[in-house]
């Protein structure tokens, strides 16, 4: 019996294309994926760009507790303070040239009281007197470069310190000038500094002055 229909042709012979398939019994070909060690692509979304401070904060703002420039008053104020460092140095040197006027002042003193002072007594007092001055005056130099450093970098404390010194150093003032007991080099010398330091202190409490302690005293982020 002879066959009605011809075999297919081959694929060779440009027949029907078949579809490839797996083989019974072979592996099926693993799903494609992103390649080992290569990046993968990025979701769409918002292109990233530089955060201008904290979250919240609209670009351009200024952060709060962020470094800001040293108003004026200030600056004024530390070189200020720099001269009342100096002057408290020329008192030093003043004192030794006073030694005359410190003894007869002490001699005073003790004739008022009635008493005799003997010459070793004498010098004595002398000596302790010049003695105090002296570190008084390096004392009220250190102080006035301590206040410099303090208020210049925009501490509150510093602030509050130089204002209570001030207050003690114009009480000294009134009490030396009510005996009436300093000579003539020392109380210039008292009130230049008290003029000074009034100067001062009215520059430490303006109103830039304090929008600068503030800042400086915020929290860093």
């Amino acid at each position: 019996m002879s066959e009605q229909y011809p075999p297919p042709p081959s694929p060779e012979q440009g027949g029907y294309p078949s579809t490839p398939g797996p083989t019974p019994g072979s592996t099926p070909p693993p799903m494609q994926g992103p390649t080992p060690g290569s990046v993968p692509a990025p979701m769409p979304g918002p292109m990233p760009g530089p955060m201008a401070g904290p979250p919240g904060a609209m670009p351009g703002q200024p952060v709060a507790g962020a470094p800001v420039s040293r108003p004026a008053s200030i600056t004024m104020a530390v070189r200020l303070m720099y001269v009342g460092a100096l002057l408290s140095l020329i008192g030093v040197l003043v004192t030794f040239t006073l030694a005359d006027t410190i003894r007869e002042q002490v001699q005073k003193a003790a004739a008022d009281a009635g008493t005799t002072m003997s010459p070793t007594a004498l010098d004595t007092a002398v000596a302790v007197a010049v003695g105090v001055a002296v570190v008084s005056g390096l004392l009220g130099a250190a102080l006035w470069l301590l206040m410099a450093w303090a208020n210049g970098r925009g501490k509150s404390w510093g602030r509050i310190v130089a204002s209570v010194l001030f207050g003690l150093s114009v009480l000294s003032f009134v009490t030396g000038l009510a005996q009436g007991t300093q000579p003539t080099l020392a109380l210039v010398l008292s009130v230049l500094t008290v003029a000074l330091g009034a100067f001062i202190i009215v520059l430490l409490w303006k109103k830039e002055s304090s929008a600068y302690y503030a800042a400086q005293s915020a929290p860093r982020y």
